[in-house]
């Protein structure tokens, strides 16, 4: 059975940073407030020409770059967002077209803030049944299009980003080692975005425009959140048949710093072994996770060898974690370029955009 190995990494994030000062602007509220409750200094901003997809596709690229692999040679894409670019078509379709992984199946995942936990265990269970060779998992989020910047108890926390794993086939023994994936739906309620469903229908104006921002019950989540990263992480170590002391990272959802230090005193951890990078971020859902590990990679805390935990919680509600051994990269031949192939792949897309014109007029001219 081959074993699913995380070979590449990358991340994207929006140049505009809006700090806890910008907020005391819009909602009463100031920067120590701010920080003592949540740990966040400042978070990343999309602007009008920045979409879930455009960040996902720049951290792909990043990924693809580490691992050096061609994005043709992509068995699988897939996006975890909560924030997709439309309900349809995927945004991991709009992903696998501009990156040119003309191989590649696509599909969304929303799972919330656990989204990139899930698609990091769906992408390697396939690996490991032997159905693919190598997949592409992203969490890319814009939340801020969906923050109600007159509500201080959730505009506070949100920001926005991408980042992207490269996972790949090999008989090395390491890689993924186990995944536990968790859900709730009765407390669906406590974090929710209920805009652009079914449910709500646009046809009542006051409706929508009431449901168009993220809802939460901070206390109500903030115990859930506390006793489900313990939860999880002592699941994941029991199914990968290790224990704690053989950890030398814990990788968690970037969504509040008491969260954090509350799960630390749970497993009975000290906050150095916590990957924690909020405080200039804030809680990007999805891209949280990997956004966290790139910046640890990059400078030198991740290291070859080292076993990790990645845990996380969202709305759903939704909880999960993973081990993993963090080897890098494959060995491989030549230097792949993976952005030539972004260029190419507009070639591609203008072409078979034609070929469906041509067809279409064929087809009716058959009628």
């Amino acid at each position: 059975m081959p074993y699913a190995h995380i070979t590449g990494w990358g991340m994207s994030v929006p140049e505009s940073i809006l700090t806890n000062d910008d907020i005391s602007k819009m909602v009463e509220t100031n920067d120590t407030w701010i920080q003592e409750r949540t740990g966040i200094r400042e978070r990343r901003v999309a602007r009008e020409n920045e979409t879930t997809s455009s960040l996902a596709v720049s951290a792909s690229i990043n990924a693809l770059r580490v691992a050096n692999l061609r994005p043709t040679d992509l068995d699988l894409v897939i996006c975890a967002t909560s924030t997709p670019d439309f309900i349809f078509p995927a945004t991991a379709c709009l992903v696998q077209d501009q990156l040119g992984a003309s191989k590649a199946g696509a599909f969304d995942l929303m799972a919330a803030c656990s989204g990139f936990i899930y698609g990091l265990n769906m992408a390697a269970q396939a690996i490991r049944s032997g159905s693919i060779k190598s997949a592409l998992v992203v969490g890319s989020e814009t939340l801020s299009r969906f923050v109600n910047w007159k509500d201080r108890s959730t505009c506070i926390l949100f920001g926005d980003g991408a980042g992207a794993f490269v996972l790949q086939a090999s008989e090395r023994p390491g890689g993924v080692y186990s995944a536990v994936m968790h859900s709730d739906g009765s407390g669906g309620d406590l974090l929710s975005l209920k805009n652009g469903g079914s449910t709500f229908s646009s046809a009542d104006p006051v409706i929508y425009e009431n449901k168009r921002y993220i809802e939460m019950d901070g206390n109500e989540v903030f115990r859930f959140a506390t006793r489900v990263m313990v939860q999880a992480t002592n699941e994941a170590l029991e199914s990968a048949g290790m224990t704690l002391d053989q950890i030398q990272w814990i990788v968690p959802h970037q969504a509040n710093v008491r969260i954090i230090k509350a799960a630390a005193r749970g497993l009975n951890l000290p906050m150095d072994k916590f990957i924690v990078n909020l405080d200039r971020y804030g809680n990007t859902s999805t891209a949280s996770i990997p956004i966290a590990a790139v910046e640890a990679i990059e400078n030198g805390q991740i290291k070859s060898g080292d076993k990790l935990v990645f845990v996380g919680f969202g709305g759903g509600l939704t909880w999960g974690a993973l081990t993993a051994e963090w080897t890098g990269p494959l060995p491989s031949k030549g230097q792949v370029r993976p952005e030539q192939y972004r260029a190419l792949g507009r070639v591609r897309s203008f072409v078979r955009r034609a070929i469906r014109f041509i067809e279409g007029i064929i087809f009716r001219r058959e009628l």
